[in-house]
């Protein structure tokens, strides 16, 4: 609880990095669950949230960096869904 005015000159840089870092959380959670379900809306999403937290600074560099790949091999398991069964959508 603050109880006082900010200082003036004080940046929200803290609050920035927390932010980043919890897109970078997502964007591995998004990334990891879209290789089983929903992977044509959660790879670029995981993908945007990656790149996004890359560029902002995050401390969780590597789970950034976790999620763009995961995001990216959401696609390319989709591609090979669709070239072997030649639909959009696929089943087990």
């Amino acid at each position: 609880m603050q109880l006082t005015a900010p200082a003036a000159g004080r940046t929200e840089a803290p609050a920035r990095t927390r932010d980043a870092d919890g897109m970078a959380v997502a964007s591995f959670i998004l990334g990891l669950l879209g290789l089983l379900v929903l992977n044509l809306f959660l790879g670029p999403i995981a993908i945007a949230l990656a790149a996004v937290s890359l560029w902002r600074g995050t401390a969780r560099r590597g789970r950034a960096y976790l999620g763009l790949a995961l995001g990216v091999a959401d696609l390319a398991v989709l591609l090979i869904a669709i070239q072997v069964s030649n639909t959009v959508s696929w089943s087990l």
